[in-house]
């Protein structure tokens, strides 16, 4: 029988545990399931003419926060601000408006990643600014790996996006940073 309910309403992620997405809990997340998921999940459902992953882009996030000199909270929500598509996958941002159940769904999952790696009060202009640099390198990412320009006027970026690394240096880089902005936040060992 549970062999059926996984094929059914869940999913084992890389470090074997089962996970139900649609009723996610605490203890069912593990930040080495998100970083390895992460590393392996390319950026616009995979249709840029090089790999770059989830990861990458995240990485990105958390290094521009800091280059525009937020604080260890905005480069952390930086950097975990996709995490949840580790868990669900990405859906793009055209279909995602006829579906919002999926944005519903991502939200909940969200939500309980801050809680358990982060912190749970983001304030409004935090998230402001994490949605800034993500807007801004979408623009770039577009540009540099798909010759794309989605806007008229290029967004402020003030590190350039790099090319992705192998899977598993782009990982651990992402377990690394998490650990030292987590441990700088909080004063703990991660």
């Amino acid at each position: 029988h549970k062999a059926n309910m996984i094929d059914k309403f869940c999913i084992s992620t890389y470090h074997n545990h089962i996970f139900d997405p649609t009723a996610p809990t605490a203890d069912d997340l593990c930040m080495e399931d998100i970083a390895h998921a992460l590393a392996r999940i390319c950026r616009a459902n995979g249709h840029l003419r090089e790999f770059y992953s989830v990861a990458r882009h995240s990485l990105h996030a958390a290094y521009e926060a800091k280059e525009r000199g937020f604080d260890v909270r905005v480069q952390l929500l930086a950097l975990l601000h996709d995490s949840a598509e580790s868990y669900i996958g990405d859906m793009t941002r055209p279909l995602r408006r006829h579906i919002p159940e999926f944005s519903e769904i991502e939200h909940r999952l969200q939500t309980l990643i801050f809680a358990k790696f982060a912190v749970t009060d983001f304030t409004d202009s935090e998230k402001q600014a994490v949605k800034a640099i993500d807007d801004a390198l979408l623009y770039h990412e577009f540009a540099k790996f798909h010759g794309i320009r989605l806007y008229d006027t290029p967004p402020e970026l003030l590190l350039s996006v790099t090319a992705d690394k192998p899977p598993a240096e782009t990982e651990a880089e992402f377990l690394s940073l998490y650990r030292s902005l987590y441990g700088e936040l909080t004063g703990a060992c991660v």
